[in-house]
């Protein structure tokens, strides 16, 4: 009884530290945006000022060495090039920033048309370099599906979101455990797809990860049960996950797993109308 009294605290601390996090998150995303946005607009103003620099170039053409003409025509099409880099990764940080202020902003319970493969890739992601932060060396290769032209599809985003990243980041840890133990010829993989099918939708997580025994898949779901050290893991992720699937959702959560082979999970969720 005192052991696992001692467990729940150290669980509820790491609750704790976990809610003050993502306050902290929130409020540095939203400071980083207003920097963002000047890189964003600046780089397309550069790019607009560029252009004008080419048709000026241009009228004086005739009076430029050809040698010249060749290192200004080079100069010119880096920069164009660098300039969109700088706008195509200023976007990314200003997605990946919506998405968390949409986590620690969003209304409880408010269903809203949303792009469900964008958020799912987004959090694959996050997860996915939150991981390489807390694990040095870890790498894994990552399969994606995305169906496309899919219509948005009313969810609650800031939970469905949550639930993706609660996956990822077992499926993430699963593989990492495994490559722990460097079998030969152990290559980490997750894949993951989204799809329509009829009126509902699938979110499928898979993993060539450590795999769950039959104790592991019968407490899945109970609270404060978790395979991970104490203080990496408190136990009510998959609870958390099955709650937004099935009770917010409507929808069902499934899963799959070998012992040493890996592990699949299934959101099947109707697509509301």
């Amino acid at each position: 009884m005192e052991q696992q009294i001692e467990q729940l605290k150290q669980q509820l601390s790491s609750q704790e530290k976990l809610a003050s996090l993502g306050l902290l998150s929130a409020g540095i995303a939203h400071e980083i945006q207003n920097p963002l946005n000047f890189v964003i607009n600046f780089s397309k103003m550069s790019g607009k000022l560029l252009e004008d620099l080419e048709e000026i170039v241009g009228d004086f053409e005739d009076k430029i060495p050809e040698e010249d003409r060749e290192d200004l025509s080079d100069i010119m099409a880096d920069l164009k090039e660098n300039l969109s880099k700088i706008a195509e990764h200023g976007e990314r940080a200003i997605s990946i920033i919506r998405g968390i202020l949409l986590v620690s902003r969003g209304k409880e319970n408010e269903f809203i048309p949303s792009d469900v493969c964008k958020i799912t890739k987004e959090y694959v992601w996050l997860s996915y370099h939150a991981m390489r932060a807390n694990y040095k060396g870890f790498n894994v290769a990552i399969h994606e599906q995305y169906q496309e032209g899919m219509s948005l599809i009313k969810v609650i985003p800031q939970d469905l979101s949550r639930a993706v990243l609660n996956i990822m980041n077992n499926a993430f840890y699963a593989v990492w455990s495994k490559a722990e133990t460097n079998p030969e010829g152990y290559q980490p993989e997750i894949n993951v797809s989204v799809s329509t099918e009829g009126d509902q939708f699938i979110i499928t997580i898979a993993d060539n990860g450590v795999g769950m025994n039959d104790e592991v898949k019968q407490k899945l779901y109970d609270n404060f049960f978790t395979t991970k050290p104490v203080g990496q893991g408190t136990g009510l992720g998959m609870n958390i996950v099955r709650d937004i699937v099935e009770v917010k959702h409507g929808g069902r959560i499934t899963f799959e797993s070998v012992e040493g082979e890996g592990t699949q999970f299934t959101f099947t969720i109707p697509i509301k109308k």
